[in-house]
């Protein structure tokens, strides 16, 4: 898994490049087949602005994004996000299987 943290008109910090990749690394436990995470830090007019891109097989990409003053909060919120949007989509494979509608009642 690879892990891309970059700045968008500020400068990173190796704190915040150490929180960050802290607490991506823990990902996979939600969802384990995750090849790419993409963690984009912008500062815009006294707002800090957070997007987080995961990229997982078969071309599925999550998104999450939060916006706030403070930087080690955003990567609170945001991996919560992820976290919730990883759960939910491997629930939803996982109970792909439907159970059938088995044998159809005789008439007579």
């Amino acid at each position: 898994m690879q892990i891309r943290v970059s700045g968008r008109h500020v400068e990173l910090t190796d704190d915040v490049r150490e929180y960050i990749d802290s607490k991506a690394n823990k990902l996979p436990r939600f969802y384990d087949r995750i090849h790419e995470i993409e963690v984009v830090l912008g500062h815009e007019s006294e707002q800090f602005t957070l997007d987080m891109i995961v990229r997982a097989d078969r071309k599925h990409t999550f998104i999450a994004r939060e916006t706030g003053p403070d930087t080690f909060a955003l990567v609170d919120l945001v991996i919560e996000k992820m976290e919730r949007q990883l759960t939910k989509h491997k629930e939803k494979h996982r109970n792909r299987k439907h159970e059938g509608k088995g044998e159809l009642p005789v008439e007579d």
